[in-house]
């Protein structure tokens, strides 16, 4: 099959595993982060039983966050395999529904897909994710996908969406 380019193209969805991401070259596998340093439900457990460096990495990276760039927007990149990265993004306020709403924060998501851009082009990486910012983060998926368009599809990063 045809790569799509440009106008044409599109997020490809599959059913099937976003830990286990298909095709060749190098991948990437994006998720979304609280930023709370909170790990422990939802799809990075699945990630945590394939590898335990990118848990470690967040783990690290909220702890010294007074050192670093950690907070809504920020992407932390984890090299799991030689062809193979994890991209911890951090797109949520929180990790609870409350009285200020969701804790997806999409502006987050949106800035921090950017910098997967960048980092996906310069590995020359495909993405590979799960429906980001939509399970316990209580997004809205007719949000996020144009996000991704956007700021992947529109910058020739292919993408794939996996439904488990």
């Amino acid at each position: 099959m045809a790569e799509k380019t440009g106008i044409d193209a599109a997020i490809t969805y599959l059913k099937g595993d976003a830990t286990a991401p298909q095709g060749k070259g190098v991948k990437m596998i994006v998720h979304v982060c609280n930023d709370l340093g909170g790990w422990g439900k939802g799809f990075v457990l699945a990630l945590s039983r394939r590898w335990p460096e990118p848990e470690r990495a967040y783990r690290r990276w909220h702890r010294e966050r007074a050192r670093n760039d950690f907070g809504l927007g920020a992407v932390q990149f984890v090299s799991v395999d030689e062809h193979l990265w994890v991209a911890n993004v951090v797109g949520q306020r929180g990790t609870r529904i409350g009285s200020k709403g969701v804790p997806v924060r999409y502006e987050a998501i949106a800035a921090g897909l950017g910098r997967v851009a960048d980092k996906a082009l310069e590995l020359g990486a495909s993405v590979h994710m799960p429906r980001i910012g939509c399970g316990l983060a209580g997004g809205k998926w007719s949000r996020v996908e144009p996000l991704i368009t956007q700021r992947l599809i529109g910058r020739g990063v292919a993408v794939t969406v996996y439904d488990h």
